[in-house]
């Protein structure tokens, strides 16, 4: 896997299966952060680790679907709580299937 930054875009992380179209939102730790665009409700968002993907809930920051290591889920949820209302507007920029903003990854 190999990343790319740009200025006025999000990432765009390039993997062994090709290039992810979903908008991601910030890296960290080998974790991914990403949202589709006009994406089913709840707002959430996808966080990937390795093999292991899960979405969280935005609002409520519970798991809503698949799974991640305890470790690496701790840091999600930290890096969430720290970024929800980011997290929530970014929800709202994909949602009219515009742009994301990146948000700061954990140091």
């Amino acid at each position: 896997m190999t990343v790319k930054a740009s200025n006025s875009a999000p990432l765009v992380i390039h993997t062994d299966k090709g290039i992810s179209l979903m908008p991601t939102l910030s890296v960290f730790y080998g974790i991914i952060i990403q949202m589709f665009w006009r994406d089913h409700v709840p707002p959430h968002f996808h966080a990937t680790y390795g093999e292991f993907e899960a979405l969280l809930d935005i609002r409520t920051l519970e798991v809503i679907g698949g799974q991640l290591p305890r470790r690496a889920l701790l840091l999600v949820l930290e890096w969430a709580q720290d970024n929800r209302a980011d997290l929530l507007e970014d929800w709202e920029l994909c949602v009219r299937k515009q742009m994301p903003k990146q948000i700061t990854p954990l140091p």
